[in-house]
């Protein structure tokens, strides 16, 4: 089981979940955070931090929302466990489907 980061968070990116995460799990795409689901130490720091209310436990995300479990572990089948997202920095990339979304208002 891990967390997720969902649609309010896209081209948002407040970052305040990774300064909280204690095993630097959450890497950070073009337009929006993803946690790993094999790092995840399912410690739940980052949700209560989370400014937009982006970050769910994958059996709690809103109907709404359901796509972005799939986003947030397939956007690792290409980078892995790196082990660490500090060290990664911006990958200047997203999952497909966060790509194709239309600019996010950011009111």
């Amino acid at each position: 089981m891990t967390y997720i980061i969902a649609q309010p968070c896209v081209d948002v990116k407040d970052k305040a979940c990774i300064d909280e995460c204690p095993v630097d799990c959450i890497y950070e795409g073009d337009r929006s955070l993803y946690i790993h689901p094999d790092e995840c130490v399912d410690c739940g720091a980052c949700e209560p931090v989370c400014p937009v209310e982006a970050i769910y436990y994958e059996d709690d995300v809103p109907d709404e929302w359901s796509d972005y479990y799939k986003a947030n572990v397939e956007f690792f089948d290409e980078i892995g466990s790196p082990g660490g997202a500090a060290k990664m920095g911006n990958t200047g990339k997203d999952h497909p489907f966060v790509s194709a979304l239309p600019p996010q208002n950011q009111a």
